[in-house]
């Protein structure tokens, strides 16, 4: 089937093109508008993509579950949009389509209802000057090493927080609040933000193979299945606000040579219910139903920073689990975002929608939406990092609107 032939296609007909990808994974920067569907493969192993290039530059700033990487989401920039026009990712997450279109000269709108995510996103696609936020980010990491060995007085909002006292060694959180207390002054503030934030996620009392979802605190020695010895749980956090300092330059410089002068907005609120600006596409992963719950992973962020807790307008969290009444609710908010989405764009754009659809709802999601489909195209994903090791699919639907 043609690409020709493929645009024809329509929900009353209830016919999709399914493109399974055969022969050599596609390289992501050598798709372009005429580059055939069929043609394009999205299966890459490790020697394909390596991981120094799936966290790429601003990408690896903070850890974030759930994630889709950069490469996949430049192929169908390339492919289905051009610099100047604007496409919206409903569900920002860490903001890897806010990145990628940037680089590309595309400008991006982004939603999320979670504080961190917002902060992150901010974080990354801040326009800096490099020599002032590199000058910030190493006077504030000399001042914390010289503040982390005499008392520090928290603010009001940790005085007995049973969780920063749980998962931090004395020294590791009194070195966390030294450097937090800093923050106020400096001008980049977010970057410093995310830097704690990082530290704090490795800092935490917990073992070296489960830095994703920890049950408990760790404050014995323990068998560590990441090195394959008895290891000790971490008594100190400034180790890894250094590291994580000069990670963040190097990361930023990257970027600062890579990014455009697209713009880059993104908007603390529900995607369900705000009022989308003009737009010319989609480009998004949505959660999946019953798998992650988004404000949980970065608890310690919003412990530390004192952020705004929505969990209540998660979709799909892991909390409500994947059964028949969870399936429903997630296809209803699910189909509701994508409508807003259709309102603020023209005939004919399109969205680009990568999930994990293993309860199939995506095709009644479309249905609800009023969107013609296009064409899925299956991924095959190797996990490759940490005990979440080991293989699933993912499907990317290409819906347009009528």
């Amino acid at each position: 089937m043609t690409d020709d032939d493929s645009r024809q296609l329509t929900n009353s007909e209830r016919r999709v093109a399914i493109y399974e990808g055969a022969g050599e994974p596609t390289v992501s920067s050598t798709v372009t508008s005429d580059t055939p569907l069929n043609e394009i493969n999205l299966n890459w192993r490790e020697r394909d993509l390596p991981e120094r290039e799936r966290t790429k530059h601003v990408h690896r700033l903070h850890p974030y579950l759930g994630k889709f990487i950069p490469q996949l989401v430049e192929v169908f920039l390339r492919k289905y949009f051009a610099p100047g026009q604007t496409i919206l990712d409903p569900f920002a997450g860490s903001g890897t389509t806010l990145v990628q279109a940037n680089e590309l000269g595309i400008n991006a709108v982004g939603y999320d209802i979670s504080a961190f995510n917002v902060l992150l996103v901010t974080a990354k696609t801040k326009r800096y000057d490099i020599k002032n936020v590199k000058r910030e980010i190493l006077d504030i990491l000399q001042k914390a090493e010289l503040d982390s060995g005499s008392e520090v007085s928290p603010p009001p909002f940790d005085a007995d927080n049973q969780y920063l006292n749980q998962w931090f060694a004395p020294q590791a959180l009194k070195e966390l609040i030294s450097y937090r207390n800093l923050i106020e002054n400096y001008e980049d503030q977010q970057i410093l933000k995310i830097i704690l934030s990082r530290s704090a996620r490795s800092a935490r009392l917990t073992t070296h193979f489960d830095l994703d979802f920890p049950k408990k605190p760790q404050t014995d020695s323990y068998w560590c299945y990441k090195h394959s010895r008895n290891c000790t749980p971490t008594a100190n956090a400034y180790q890894f606000l250094k590291r994580y300092s000069i990670d963040t330059i190097r990361r930023l410089e990257e970027f600062a040579e890579r990014r455009t002068s697209a713009t880059t907005s993104i908007i603390h609120g529900d995607s369900k219910n705000s009022k989308i600006p003009p737009i010319d596409g989609v480009i998004t992963s949505p959660p999946y139903v019953g798998l992650i719950d988004y404000h949980e992973q970065h608890r310690y962020a919003y412990e530390l920073l004192n952020l705004e807790n929505r969990s209540s307008s998660e979709i799909g969290a892991a909390k409500q689990g994947s059964g028949k009444k969870a399936q429903d609710e997630y296809k209803k908010s699910i189909a509701q975002v994508f409508s807003q989405a259709c309102g603020s764009m023209p005939a004919g754009g399109r969205l680009i929608v990568v999930a994990g659809d293993r309860h199939d709802l995506y095709g009644d999601i479309a249905e609800i939406c009023g969107v013609n489909v296009e064409a899925i195209l299956h991924r095959h994903v190797n996990r490759r990092t940490g005990r979440r090791s080991g293989e699933f699919y993912e499907s990317i639907f290409i819906w347009r609107k009528p």
